[in-house]
């Protein structure tokens, strides 16, 4: 039970206060870790608020990752409120918008990659800094379905999901062998409001659904223990890696 063992790790976790990066917040919490999150709305506190209300160390820092100096900004406020250190990184923040390829507005376009991929690299970069000098870290990005097929009608999620992945693989590159290993997870069709637009598709919905073999979409609660596993020593000759955790889908 050891290799699983993360109590008192210090982590940040971006998208923290709803859905997926909530439940990994949460399972990190629950496992012993001291945990920043961030948000982009005042819900962050209430969520940090809730968490330690329950007995949990939580601390939320309100930040607009669309905006590259918010992004500096969160990451010195988490790392003031851990006491400056930090042993993992997980960044679930992410957002979507839909509209068929020929019609995608450009400023969507530069909103969906600023939050889905250029913030995950400028926080993947200040963390890396840190555990390197230590030579520590765990990384663990969200990636997505649409890392392994194209999707439909989200050319900017689908373009930045993919370079999730292939950034995680080239940061496992070049800090493995200094001891950081950077994974992804790749969540399959998941009961939350970023996908409120597929869940009221009856037709969709229904079509996702037959193709789950676990027979349901998932929680932020399927989360929780892949995040552990790559957070703890559990994982430590695991880098690179992008995990589905999609009860599935992949492989029907």
């Amino acid at each position: 039970m050891n290799l699983f063992n993360i109590e008192g790790k210090k982590a940040i976790v971006t998208g923290g206060s709803r859905g997926l990066g909530h439940g990994m917040a949460e399972g990190l919490l629950e496992a012993g870790c001291e945990v920043a999150i961030v948000g982009s709305s005042d819900t962050v506190f209430a969520a940090a608020e809730d968490f330690s209300k329950k007995g949990y160390p939580c601390y939320g820092v309100k930040a607009d990752l669309r905006d590259r100096q918010e992004n500096y900004r969160a990451f010195a406020g988490c790392l003031a409120a851990l006491g400056g250190d930090l042993d993992i990184l997980v960044t679930a923040a992410g957002i979507q918008r839909r509209h068929s390829a020929e019609e995608f507005p450009i400023e969507e376009w530069d909103e969906v990659l600023n939050i889905n991929l250029n913030s995950v690299f400028i926080l993947c970069q200040l963390a890396g800094r840190i555990m390197l000098k230590k030579g520590y870290g765990k990384i663990i990005n969200v990636a997505s379905m649409v890392s392994f097929f194209g999707g439909q009608t989200v050319p900017a999620y689908s373009a930045a999901k993919g370079g999730v992945t292939q950034l995680t693989k080239e940061l496992s590159n070049d800090w493995v062998g200094r001891g950081v290993n950077v994974n992804a997870i790749a969540p399959g069709y998941m009961a939350t409001d970023m996908n409120k637009a597929i869940i009221n598709n009856e037709t969709r919905y229904q079509q996702i659904s037959e193709r789950i073999p676990a027979g349901r979409w998932g929680t932020g609660n399927d989360m929780k223990g892949t995040t552990i596993y790559l957070a703890s020593a559990a994982s430590d000759y695991v880098s690179g890696a992008v995990i589905p955790v999609d009860g599935g889908y992949l492989v029907k």
